[in-house]
C-alpha cells in the first residue's frame, strides 16, 4: 500500500499522477481541505518516485519533518527560526507507506531535534515514525523527537487557518516547539 500527502497544489498534480501510473497495489493520497498556496502549476503532473521524500531547506541542530499541507507554514516557521539565528533543515515526507526511513535516518543523525509536523490525528504519520526511529535504536542516543498533530478533541468549524492555529499548528507555534525542544525558551510562552 502506498500513502501519500500533498504539501500544496502542484504536489497533488504530481501525486495524481503518480496514482495514475501505478499498477502494483492500492494507492491513496490526501485531498487537502481549503485553499492551494497559488503556486504556478504545470501543464501536467510528474510521477513521484515511490516512497521518497525530499529535503528543501538545510540546517543544524533541528529538523522539522512535514508530512502534507503544513509545509507552507513548516517553511515560514524555518524562516522565523532562521530570523533569530536558529537555521533549521525542512524535509516533505510526501510518504507515509512506504516510509523514507533513509531520510527519516539521515534526520535523527544530524540534528539533536526532530519535529514531524502534519494535519493528522495521534496515530498517523507521527507514530510510524517513532516507531522506526525506536526500532532501529535512534531513540537510544538522546534525540529529541517532538510529534505535532491535530488534537484528540473537537476543533469547531472555522477558516482552516483558525483551526490550525487552535490546534498550535501554526508557523508561529512550530517555531516556539522547536525552541522549547532545544532548552532555548519557555515554550508555554511561545504556544500562547
Amino acid at each position: 500500500m502506498v500513502l501519500m500527502a500533498a504539501a500544496d497544489e502542484v504536489e497533488l498534480m504530481h501525486m495524481v499522477a503518480t496514482a495514475a501510473a501505478y499498477d502494483s497495489g492500492p494507492i491513496a493520497f490526501r485531498y487537502p481541505r481549503g485553499e492551494g498556496v497559488g503556486l504556478d502549476l504545470p501543464e501536467r503532473g510528474t510521477p513521484l518516485p515511490i516512497g521518497k521524500g525530499r529535503i528543501l531547506r538545510e540546517g543544524a541542530r533541528a529538523a522539522i519533518l512535514s508530512y502534507g499541507t503544513r509545509l507552507a507554514e513548516v517553511l515560514a516557521a524555518a524562516e522565523l527560526l532562521a530570523q533569530r539565528g536558529l537555521p533549521v533543515t525542512v524535509a516533505d515526507a510526501r510518504f507515509a507507506k512506504p516510509l523514507d526511513t533513509e531520510l527519516v535516518d539521515r534526520l535523527a543523525a544530524e540534528h539533536e531535534v526532530l519535529l514531524t509536523v502534519e494535519e493528522g490525528s495521534v496515530g498517523g504519520f507521527s507514530s510510524l515514525v517513532l516507531h522506526h526511529l525506536a526500532l532501529s535504536g535512534r531513540l537510544d542516543g538522546g534525540l529529541k523527537v517532538r510529534p505535532l498533530v491535530l488534537p484528540d478533541s473537537f476543533i469547531d468549524h472555522d477558516s482552516p487557518a483558525k483551526q490550525y492555529e487552535e490546534a498550535g499548528l501554526s508557523a508561529r507555534q512550530i517555531a516556539a516547539t522547536v525552541e522549547q525542544a532545544l532548552g532555548l525558551t519557555d515554550a508555554a510562552a511561545l504556544r500562547a
